[in-house]
C-alpha cells in the first residue's frame, strides 16, 4: 500500500518529542568535543600536567563506553523515560560540578559523571525515538535528523569550544550544559511516553559485570598503549583481561535464562554487520579529522581558529546528509545507502593523498572533500542505525540502541590512537627528523591511506555479507533486511507511538 504525504507527516506532539530527544543528543555530541579544545587552558589553570590532561577525555570515554550497553538494557527493563530523565539530571549536576571545579580530581570526577550520563541517556533517547515513530519512512526521517544533529554537534563543539574558551573562559564549556539540561528536564516529563512492551525480568548482573569489565579494560588498554607503547606489559595485560572478559561474557550469555544481550540477537547479520559499518565510519572519521588537523597546523601552519572553521564545512556536509538520508534510504534501501556512504567517505579520504605544501590548494581540497565525506559519513550513521534497530520488538530497542551507542563510543576511543600510531610509525621510520613538515606530511599520508583502505574494505564486507532487504514496490524500509538476517521474514513489525 502506498503511503500518502499525510501518513508521513509529523504531528505537533511528535515534533515536540523530536525537539526534546534530538536536543539531548545534540548536547551530548557537543559535550564530547567542546571540552577538548579547552584542555591546555584547563591544565594551566588547575595545575594539571600535560601528561595527565588526557584523563579529562579518558575519564569520559571509560564510563561512557563501558556502561552504555548495560544502561540500554536497564532502560528496556525499567523504563526508558525514567532512565532518560535520570541521565539528564546526572549530566546537569556533573556539568555544574565541572564548571566550578578547583581541584583536578573534582574535574576528573565531573567528566566521569558526564560519561555516565552519556551511557544512561543516549540509548534511552534513541530507543524512545525508535519506539515513538512507526518503523519505515517516518522513523527513517527521525533518525536522519538525529544523525544530522549528532554530526553537527561534534563539528560545532570543536569550533564553539575555542570561541567560548577565549571569550568566557574554559568553565563555560561545562556550564553551557546546565541551562540546556534544565530546560529539557522541564519539558521531557510532559512530552515523553514510555508505554511500549517491557520484559519483566531481572538484569543479568554477571553478564553486565563481565561486559563492563571487558569494555573498561579495552578502553583503558588503548589509552595506556597510546602513552606507554603498544608492546608494554600494561597494554598487553589489559588487552588480555578484556579478551578474557568478553569470552566469559559470551559463555555466560549463551547459558543465561535472562541474558543481558541474547546471543541470538548478537548473531543477527543486521546487528553484527550494521555495527561494523557504524564502528568503521565513526573510528575513521574521527581519526581523519585528527590527521587533517596535524596537516593544517603543522604543515600549512594554520591557526587553531582557521582549523576549526575548516571543519565547520564538514559539519555542514554532515548536516545536509542527515536531512536527506531518510529519502535516500526509502529510495535505495538501507544496505545500498550504507555502501554509498562508505564509498563517499573512503574515496574522499583517498583524495587527501594528493595534499602537499600548497596552502591555497590544500585548504580548498580539504573544504570540498570533507564536505562530501561528511555527507557520506552521516548516510552511514543513519543507515546503520536503521539496520540494527529494524525488525526488533520494542522490548529490545534499548539493547539495540545500546549496542549502537557502544559501537560509537568504542570507535571514538580506538580510531585516533590506531591511525595516529600508523602515522607516527611511518614518520619515525622514514625520516631523520620525524617532527619536520615533510615527516608530518608523510605520516599523515600513511594514516589516511590505511583509513581509506579500512573504510572501503568494510564496504566490500557489507556488500558480500549483509543480506539484501526485500523491498516490495521498490520503496520499503530496512525491516525485511533485518528479518532476512534473522531468518524470520514473517516476524510482525512493531509499532511505537509518541
Amino acid at each position: 500500500m502506498t503511503r500518502t504525504s499525510e501518513d508521513l507527516a509529523l504531528t505537533g506532539r511528535q515534533r515536540l518529542v523530536l525537539i526534546v530527544l534530538l536536543g539531548a543528543q545534540f548536547m551530548f555530541a557537543l559535550d564530547f568535543s567542546i571540552v577538548t579544545v579547552a584542555l591546555p587552558v584547563i591544565g594551566e589553570d588547575l595545575g594539571i600536567p600535560d601528561a595527565d590532561l588526557q584523563w579529562i577525555v579518558t575519564a569520559f570515554a571509560l564510563t561512557a563506553a563501558s556502561l552504555v550497553l548495560v544502561m540500554g538494557r536497564v532502560a528496556d527493563l525499567h523504563g526508558r523515560k525514567r532512565m532518560f530523565l535520570i541521565g539528564m539530571v546526572v549530566l546537569t549536576v556533573a556539568s555544574a560540578v565541572g564548571g566550578f571545579a578547583t581541584e583536578p580530581w573534582v574535574l576528573f570526577a565531573a567528566r566521569a559523571g558526564q560519561g555516565l550520563a552519556t551511557a544512561i541517556t543516549m540509548p534511552a533517547a534513541l530507543s524512545l525515538l525508535t519506539t515513538s515513530f512507526e518503523e519505515g519512512p517516518l522513523r527513517n526521517r527521525a533518525l536522519g535528523l538525529n544523525g544530522a544533529l549528532l554530526s553537527l554537534g561534534f563539528a560545532v563543539g570543536a569550533v564553539l569550544g575555542g570561541v567560548v574558551t577565549d571569550v568566557l573562559g574554559w568553565r563555560s564549556t561545562f556550564l553551557i550544559n546546565v541551562p540546556a539540561g534544565l530546560l529539557i528536564l522541564v519539558a521531557a516529563p510532559f512530552l515523553l511516553t514510555d508505554d511500549g512492551e517491557r520484559k519483566q525480568q531481572k538484569l543479568d548482573v554477571p553478564g553486565a559485570a563481565l561486559l563492563s569489565t571487558g569494555l573498561l579494560a579495552l578502553v583503558l588498554g588503548i589509552s595506556t598503549g597510546e602513552r606507554s607503547g603498544w608492546g608494554s606489559p600494561a597494554f598487553l595485560g589489559l588487552v588480555a583481561l578484556s579478551v578474557g572478559a568478553f569470552v566469559s561474557f559470551w559463555f555466560v550469555e549463551s547459558r543465561s535464562s535472562h541474558p543481558l544481550a541474547a546471543v541470538s540477537i548478537l548473531r543477527r547479520p543486521t546487528v553484527s554487520w550494521g555495527n561494523l559499518a557504524g564502528f568503521t565510519t565513526f573510528a575513521m572519521e574521527s581519526s581523519k579529522v585528527f590527521l587533517l588537523t596535524l596537516y593544517l597546523q603543522r604543515v600549512l601552519e594554520a591557526s587553531a581558529l582557521a582549523t576549526g572553521l575548516a571543519f565547520g564545512v564538514l559539519g555542514a556536509g554532515a548536516f545536509t546528509g542527515g536531512l536527506v538520508a531518510a529519502r535516500i534510504i526509502d529510495r535505495l534501501g538501507a544496505k545500498a545507502t550504507l555502501l554509498l556512504g562508505l564509498t563517499l567517505q573512503g574515496v574522499t579520504t583517498l583524495t587527501f593523498l594528493l595534499l602537499g605544501v600548497g596552502e591555497t590548494l590544500g585548504f580548498a581540497h580539504i573544504l570540498l572533500a570533507t564536505a562530501v565525506g561528511g555527507f557520506g559519513h552521516v548516510l552511514v550513521i543513519v543507515a546503520y542505525t536503521v539496520t540494527v534497530t529494524s525488525g526488533l520488538p520494542d522490548s529490545e530497542q534499548g539493547l539495540a540502541t545500546g549496542l549502537a551507542g557502544q559501537t560509537q563510543q568504542i570507535a571514538f576511543t580506538v580510531g585516533t590512537p590506531l591511525i595516529s600510531a600508523v602515522a607516527i610509525a611511518f614518520a619515525t621510520g622514514q625520516f631523520d627528523d620525524p617532527t619536520s613538515s615533510e615527516a608530518v606530511l608523510g605520516g599523515v599520508h600513511a594514516g589516511l591511506l590505511v583509513n581509506a583502505v579500512l573504510i572501503l574494505a568494510t564496504a566490500v564486507l557489507i556488500l558480500v555479507f549483509l543480506p539484501a532487504e526485500r523491498r516490495p514496490g521498490g520503496n520499503r524500509s530496512a525491516t525485511a533486511l533485518a528479518d532476512a538476517g534473522a531468518g524470520r521474514a514473517d516476524r510482525p513489525v512493531p509499532h511505537g507511538r509518541a
